[in-house]
């Protein structure tokens, strides 16, 4: 691989304004770093905040977005290990430098020189990208025979941040999960919780989904297209009880990134509750932080996910445990402003992933 090589890009140039189709160098890597060939990019609800929601990118534009990314390991940097060219690798969406004083005391999730490609440099929506290997996970034969590689995308952030939330959460067998939307992230906690033996109540405003939701493993569902925050309370109990579930220590994932999923997430806090806050919106809400107390309950942010958790996330999607193909959509990259369009309407019942 020389400079003189080059690969095709789709960049974003302003905010709120579509891409546009770019040929760049193709550089090596530097030390410490691969070039991935890219299988697919999925196409995230970060991604459509930073095109038309005024959230801003880490590094100045003009910028290739993406962070859901699969592909083939095509050059390899200097001090490069166990990342031979031609691997088929998953590409964790938040990349720890692994060294610093937090990533050795174990928090991975908020190292402070972390890169996120499409965010902190050029990403996926791309033939190429170029990422730190530490973290870059390897994808077995086993997990092969389960998932096409483009649809693994997902696994880089859709299906690895609701995997971290549970973890973090405590959730156990019996114990009851409740998540307010059944969308990309959403239906991917569903399967999660409902795999460690939990029953689990998914909330939408969307019919559709929720019918999905209870294809992969919601016992329940709850449409809240109609329903007031008070009628939501009364219906999530009521379920709660006919599952047998436990009237407290409820774990609720709010992973619609809405202000009314937030507002009816904060809502549904009960005694010794655990409230993880997964899904991203820019708009502000009014809470009365003192439920926290007078429940003794707990609310959590989550970003991302640890990259040490990949291999275990794969592992489930190897085992079966993890559905991809149902949950995904495959369309070319040379199609992205229209899927940015049609997401941006929620027009799409699945998650993109684009290929070059």
């Amino acid at each position: 691989m020389s400079g003189k090589k080059t690969m095709q890009a789709w960049m974003m140039v302003a905010q709120e304004k579509p891409f546009e189709k770019r040929e760049l160098p193709l550089e090596k890597p530097g030390a410490g770093e691969v070039v991935v060939e890219v299988a697919g990019c999925g196409v995230c609800h970060t991604d459509l905040s930073f095109l038309y929601h005024g959230v801003q990118t880490r590094a100045e534009l003009p910028l290739t977005l993406g962070h859901e990314i699969s592909g083939i390991v095509a050059a390899v940097g200097e001090g490069v290990e166990g990342l031979p060219a031609g691997a088929p690798v998953v590409v964790p969406a938040v990349l720890s430098c692994g060294e610093c004083e937090l990533c050795r005391a174990g928090q991975r999730r908020i190292c402070r020189q972390q890169i996120m490609p499409g965010n902190d440099r050029h990403g996926g929506y791309a033939s190429h990208v170029t990422v730190p290997a530490r973290y870059v996970c390897p994808v077995s034969e086993k997990v092969l025979s389960r998932a096409e590689l483009w649809q693994l995308a997902v696994v880089s952030d859709a299906v690895t941040t609701p995997f971290q939330a549970v973890r973090r959460s405590g959730l156990a067998e019996g114990e009851l999960a409740v998540f307010i939307g059944a969308g990309g992230i959403g239906i991917h906690g569903v399967q999660i919780a409902a795999a460690l033996g939990a029953k689990v109540i998914a909330l939408d405003v969307d019919g559709a989904k929720l019918e999905t939701a209870r294809h992969s493993g919601a016992a329940a569902v709850i449409d809240v297209s109609e329903l007031s925050i008070k009628e939501i309370r009364k219906a999530v109990r009521d379920e709660a009880k006919k599952l047998g579930a436990p009237a407290q220590m409820w774990k609720i994932f709010e992973t619609s990134g809405t202000r009314p999923g937030q507002e009816t997430a904060f809502s549904l806090l009960g005694f010794g509750a655990t409230l993880a806050v997964v899904g991203f919106t820019m708009a502000r809400l009014e809470l009365r932080l003192s439920n926290l107390m007078a429940f003794d309950a707990t609310a959590f942010g989550n970003w991302g996910c640890d990259p040490e958790l990949y291999p275990e996330v794969l592992e489930w999607v190897g085992e079966g445990k993890i559905q991809l193909e149902p949950f995904v959509e495959r369309r070319s990259l040379d199609e992205i402003n229209e899927v940015f369009r049609a997401a941006h309407a929620g027009e799409l019942t699945r998650r993109v992933v684009l290929v070059p």
